[in-house]
């Protein structure tokens, strides 16, 4: 078993569900496509490490509030105020988009914002991350 390629694979994906810029889809696509690493392993590493980067952007969420009048925050209240109607409008559900780019992370920080229950936060997210490696997983190996 080669550790390293599972480390890169799990900070890679860790770190693309966080608010930092990263694509674990092509360290997957790489993994698989060399075929040199058990899929399954894979699948299993990514996904844990992309839904633990979420549980990180779920806690900044909880936490958020009490910086959101400081100069340098990321977002100011009318952009709070539009993401809260959106989670009021759609709920927990709208964490089965967690896995689309640019709307998937802030929504898992918006989650925490609006203290959203960790046991259903972690299994709609997980739904959601899962089920993109797997179709990713699907389409790379030619099963689909």
């Amino acid at each position: 078993m080669d550790i390293a390629a599972y480390a890169l694979m799990f900070g890679s994906a860790f770190l693309a569900a966080t608010v930092f810029p990263a694509q674990s889809e092509l360290v997957l696509i790489g993994f698989l496509a060399a075929g040199e690493h058990s899929v399954l392993w894979m699948l299993v590493v990514a996904s844990v490490g992309n839904v633990l980067g979420s549980v990180v952007n779920y806690y900044l969420g909880l936490g958020i509030q009490s910086f959101r009048h400081k100069r340098w925050f990321p977002a100011n209240d009318q952009q709070l105020d539009r993401a809260r109607a959106f989670y009021h409008r759609w709920g927990r559900w709208s964490l089965l988009l967690a896995w689309t780019p640019v709307i998937g992370d802030p929504l898992t920080v918006i989650a925490g914002v609006m203290r959203e229950p960790l046991w259903s936060f972690l299994i709609l997210v997980t739904i959601s991350k899962v089920s993109r490696y797997l179709a990713l997983t699907a389409i790379t190996l030619g099963v689909v």
